[in-house]
């Protein structure tokens, strides 16, 4: 076990992909306070692993829960070795020309709260902890942090601030804290919601088939599920594998980044050629 009797803070950790974090971590003999909004959620992961697994309901926007939080956790498991910024929305791609003026700013104020400055007030509420600890930050990015069109203006914004938020913490926090970010591409089986100012609190990306769209355009032809993510969080968590790593942004997305025009526009892989081959001396 990688984890063992390691503690994380994990924002978001009731479903989706947080919750594939948290039962990873839990597998690799980590415990874990878990900060979501959802209570029913946060009920039944403390069933599924009691005595490992504390949740706290709470809004990512106030430093208040983040800071209760971190106490319960110190109070229940007497330290914190890695934070988890976890927690976000997406924009459900809505370009500029679909964001209705009167909402732009409400839009872009719960955009940012969430998922950029979530993320500082965990960082800010955990520092104590961490330091004592010479533990670690993980930032949940997205392939949007670093290509266009894996969102609209708003998410996309947020997700590049992120980067830079990871590369500004590495460089204050070292050499004490080490400071990394995973960006996962698209997730089957998500329950990633939208901006409540933009009418989308109550979309799931579930709704959306994501699979068929991204394995199109996908070097690798499939989309990964929340638990084939998990593991790079182990990675940057671990105190054995991450000695080398802060400011390491870790591009998990399915290869988007190296797919290429031919590819995007239709043409042929190498597997598709090595099929031809073959068929062609036989």
């Amino acid at each position: 076990m990688q984890l063992k009797g390691e503690v994380a803070f994990i924002t978001g950790g009731a479903s989706g992909l947080g919750r594939a974090i948290v039962d990873r971590f839990v597998a690799e003999g980590a415990c874990a306070l878990v900060l979501d909004r959802s209570l029913d959620r946060l009920r039944e992961l403390e069933a599924s692993y009691p005595e490992r697994v504390i949740g706290v309901v709470g809004d990512v926007r106030t430093i208040s829960d983040h800071k209760r939080a971190v106490e319960i956790c110190l109070s229940r498991f007497g330290k914190l070795d890695c934070l988890i910024n976890n927690a976000g929305i997406w924009d459900y791609g809505t370009a500029l020309v679909d964001l209705p003026e009167d909402r732009i700013d409400s839009a872009f104020d719960e955009m940012f709260q969430i998922n950029v400055k979530g993320y500082l007030l965990a960082a800010k509420a955990c520092l104590p902890a961490l330091v004592q600890s010479r533990g670690s930050m993980i930032f949940t990015i997205s392939n949007a942090g670093f290509y266009p069109d894996g969102g609209g203006p708003l998410y996309t914004a947020t997700k590049h601030a992120v980067v830079g938020l990871v590369r500004q913490l590495a460089f204050e926090l070292a050499p004490i804290i080490r400071v990394n970010g995973v960006a996962p591409g698209g997730i089957g089986g998500s329950d990633l919601r939208g901006p409540a100012s933009l009418d989308l609190a109550a979309t799931s990306i579930s709704s959306i088939p994501l699979a068929e769209l991204l394995s199109k355009v996908l070097p690798l032809e499939t989309v990964a599920n929340a638990d084939d993510y998990a593991g790079a969080f182990v990675l940057f968590a671990s105190r054995r594998d991450n000695i080398p790593a802060t400011g390491a942004l870790l591009n998990f997305d399915g290869g988007i980044g190296v797919r290429g025009f031919s590819r995007a526009a239709g043409g042929t892989g190498l597997a598709e050629r090595f099929s031809s081959n073959i068929a062609a001396t036989v």
